[in-house]
């Protein structure tokens, strides 16, 4: 666990300096009669995220917390194959975006973490697994007017564009 724990709090240092660096390209201060210029916000969570991964080092290296006196392994097999599956079932949800569109690759996703992975009831599986992409639908298209990609499964669409927009 304690080398988990250190291995982490250096790779999120790294990705807190890369972001403050990106971050900077941008005004970072105070931009006169408008306000703070476009990379304030993200490099200043990206400090305050740098600290707060050298404090978890720091706590780490000093085996001041439980997990840093922990000699045990990170993670265990079924561990492991959970993250597998998971990791698995979200690059193919990606896949799948690209082919049948974010609106089906949402639903088989649901479906497969609700009722494979989850074991839930056929009932619940199915009212989540349909409900997430018409809630998505509904929230990104027709409230905010950001199109999601539908793949071959746009001219399905059409219809409710004519109704909603």
């Amino acid at each position: 666990m304690r080398r988990a724990e250190l291995v982490t709090a250096v790779i999120m240092a790294a990705f807190s300096a890369y972001l403050m660096w990106k971050s900077a390209e941008l005004p970072i201060g105070w931009v006169k009669s408008k306000g703070p210029g476009g990379g304030a916000f993200p490099f200043w969570l990206a400090l305050i995220m740098l600290l707060a991964s050298v404090a978890i080092f720091v706590r780490g290296w000093r085996r001041t917390t439980p997990v840093s006196q922990s000699d045990e392994a990170f993670i265990d097999r079924e561990g492991l194959t959970l993250f597998a599956l998971t990791a698995g079932s979200i690059f193919g949800m990606m896949l799948l975006t690209q082919y049948m569109g974010a609106y089906v690759a949402i639903l088989l996703f649901m479906f497969f973490y609700m009722k494979v992975m989850g074991r839930h009831g056929w009932a619940l599986t199915t009212l989540i697994s349909v409900a997430m992409p018409v809630g998505i639908f509904f929230l990104f298209e027709i409230g905010m007017k950001i199109f999601l990609p539908k793949g071959i499964t746009e001219p399905l669409f059409y219809p409710l564009y004519r109704i909603f927009l």
